[in-house]
């Protein structure tokens, strides 16, 4: 088969792999960049929320008008983003043209309405900065529906609170709801008086168990669903006052329903996830449509399928060329949501769901480049051990090399980039990344691995972390190293393993406590000491490693064997380490207590730290950095150059 443009394979140059030139570069990857957010429908408009890294990682909100005339709601420097569970999400919402949104520089709400010369403060300056923070809005008559998170003046996890309010247009509070560790979906009911929302408490996060609770008008509360082991998400009430809401009781996230007066009752169980870990507010995996019935998102065999749940109760695939969507949205009876694909950056799509026809009412941008450019992702499952699971099989995305203008020297395999993602929940999307293509297109291989812990595959799969983590992940992101290696398809010398978050702390404890697998580690605001996380994290995550480890402190000692940073004295694979300096869930301290055991070992290894930057790099020239950084860190432990005319400067690596 004849590569693209009708060239012979030996007929392409040969370039050693990792020094590839390649169009998708650093400068590339952020060019008119916007991360996709939250998409949100008001009548016949349809606005969205960008992360824009060339706007210092501002969150912007566009509208979109049914004529097409795409317009920025918010000038720079207003940025509507919330630091709620630190995480955020929900931060803004709009009715009948009238936007309201926390400001992230002193998360004060501010209102917009149409013919307002700019947004209007209507929550108070709080005493302590950014100490009064909302959430999960939703407006209502007379204002809107909120997550409130409230920081007191000690600084610790234990003292904010976390309550349901309503704050009207004078930014008068209403406490509407307060005693649990945690609440969410805050949703009124059409008939203007029924209350739902859902709660958890400390040890659970919102995966483990959360329970749906409605509230009647006479101040009645019921727990419809959730409790100990089961998890609700999503919760929308219907025009009829039935509420829908996602429920894992069968395993995976599946969709329920409760009409008046009714009980509950599985309406679609799918086979895998429907819903998504709740690490952020504002998600929507299904949609009402106006006429009943339902769209809705699920995965099979690595890929999302949208379909519609016709009168009969079955889901109607749409044949549509994407493989990942999210923020489901109904307008009339079509749907509007984010979708993208393997060849596609995300866009906002409206969907006819009876037609078929979907129309792009934000497109991806313009990259320039020929499909040949792009790596395609094959769904990959290999051998893991158990480990006390009852699982042996795990799950990767696996990317080979790809560039249409050159191949690798006669015999040479491709080193490997063994991708950990975060949460430890998340999972690996098949959407057009251009951080995934960057290496790709230089003549790397890619996995990015669903190891045990992962969301997709249900809660069994999703569990088999609970009390191992630290075990089961390095075995999985080990075993699908070797699976790579033993199939000939990479090097099995030139491996490396990169990850951020939980995916830098696999990424780091991979490397100390089971060397000999990687020869190269690039660590972005990786945990270092899970003791350290435990006492210091902010409160959303301040109990999370209960589950995932054990009981902290009474089990202090299984912290202090997991922790890569008790392990430093194996710690001898060159590493890069990337931080942001002001990241509040994996504090600096942790990147610098890492750096300096490398040093002290002299251990090859590059530090970057990033001023401004919080837990993730939203700045453009930062982002560049950590890429190129990281790229030249590789380039110098495994002796390859790197391409002309990119302009790389050489990350420093110090050797002793």
């Amino acid at each position: 088969m004849l590569p693209p443009y009708g060239r012979a394979m030996v007929d392409l140059p040969t370039v050693p792999s990792g020094s590839w030139p390649t169009p998708i570069t650093s400068a590339l990857v952020v060019r008119a960049a916007a991360r996709l957010g939250e998409v949100v429908v008001d009548g016949d408009d349809v606005w969205w929320s960008e992360s824009r890294p060339g706007e210092a990682g501002r969150s912007a909100l566009v509208r979109r008008s049914p004529d097409g005339t795409v317009t920025d709601v918010l000038p720079a420097p207003w940025n509507a983003r919330t630091r709620v569970h630190e995480y955020g999400g929900g931060a803004w919402t709009v009715a009948d043209g009238v936007l309201w949104f926390t400001e992230f520089s002193d998360q004060r709400l501010y209102r917009l309405a149409p013919g307002d010369a700019g947004p209007v403060a209507v929550t108070p300056e709080p005493q302590i900065p950014s100490g009064v923070r909302f959430a999960d809005l939703r407006v209502v008559p007379g204002g809107v529906l909120a997550v409130r998170e409230t920081h007191a003046a000690s600084g610790a996890a234990a003292d904010v609170v976390n309550e349901v309010v309503r704050i009207g247009d004078d930014g008068a509070a209403e406490v509407l709801v307060s005693g649990p560790d945690f609440v969410s979906d805050p949703r009124l009911a059409p008939d203007g008086v029924t209350l739902s929302w859902l709660r958890w408490d400390h040890p659970s996060m919102p995966w483990d168990a959360a329970e749906l609770v409605v509230r009647a008008a006479d101040g009645t509360e019921h727990v419809i669903a959730g409790g100990p082991g089961e998890s609700v998400v999503q919760p929308v009430w219907g025009g009829d006052l039935a509420l829908w809401w996602l429920d894992d009781r069968t395993d995976v996230w599946s969709l329920y329903r409760r009409r008046p007066h009714g009980e509950g009752e599985l309406v679609l169980d799918a086979g895998a996830d429907i819903g998504r870990p709740q690490w952020q507010f504002g998600q929507s995996r299904y949609a009402l449509l106006a006429d009943g019935r339902v769209a809705v998102a699920y995965p099979r065999a690595g890929l999302d399928r949208l379909a519609v749940l016709d009168d009969d109760g079955e889901p109607r695939e749409l044949d549509l060329p994407y493989a990942a969507y999210g923020q489901l949205r109904a307008q009339g009876t079509a749907v509007v949501c984010a979708a993208g694909g393997p060849d596609a950056e995300p866009v906002v799509l409206r969907v006819d769901v009876d037609g078929g026809e979907a129309t792009v009412l934000r497109p991806a941008r313009d990259l320039g480049l020929e499909p040949a450019w792009f790596s395609r992702p094959e769904h990959v499952s290999f051998p893991t051990p158990d480990g006390g699971t009852g699982i042996g099989t795990a799950h990767a995305l696996v990317y080979p090399p790809a560039n249409p203008d050159v191949r690798a020297p006669e015999g040479e395999l491709p080193p490997l980039l063994v991708v950990v993602h975060g949460g430890p929940t998340a999972a690996a999307v098949p959407v057009l990344s251009l951080d995934v293509q960057y290496w790709t297109s230089r003549g790397f291989c890619v996995a990015d691995v669903d190891y045990r812990g992962s969301t997709g595959y249900g809660r069994r799969y999703r569990d088999a972390l609970q009390g191992r983590w630290g075990v089961v992940d390095l075995d999985d992101v080990i075993a699908c190293a070797r699976y790579l290696a033993d199939a000939g398809r990479v090097d099995p010398a030139r491996m490396a393993i990169r990850g951020g978050s939980a995916g830098g702390f696999t990424t780091l404890a991979a490397l100390a406590m089971r060397p000999g697998t990687f020869s190269a580690g690039a660590s972005h605001f990786g945990v270092a000491d899970l003791g350290a996380l435990a006492r210091d994290t902010h409160k959303f995550e301040s109990r999370y490693l209960d589950g995932l480890v054990a009981p902290w402190p009474e089990r202090a000692d299984v912290y202090e064997e997991r922790s890569p940073l008790s392990h430093v004295d194996t710690l001898d694979t060159p590493l890069a380490v990337f931080q942001g300096e002001e990241d509040r869930i994996v504090p600096l301290e942790q990147a610098e207590a890492i750096v300096a055991a490398l040093r002290e070992r002299g251990v090859p290894h590059a530090y970057l730290l990033f001023p401004g930057e919080q837990h993730g790099f939203r700045r453009a020239e930062n982002i560049r950095a950590a890429l190129d950084g990281e790229l030249s860190f590789y380039a110098q432990v495994w002796g390859f150059g790197l391409p002309d005319g990119e302009g790389i400067a050489p990350i420093e690596v110090h050797r002793a």
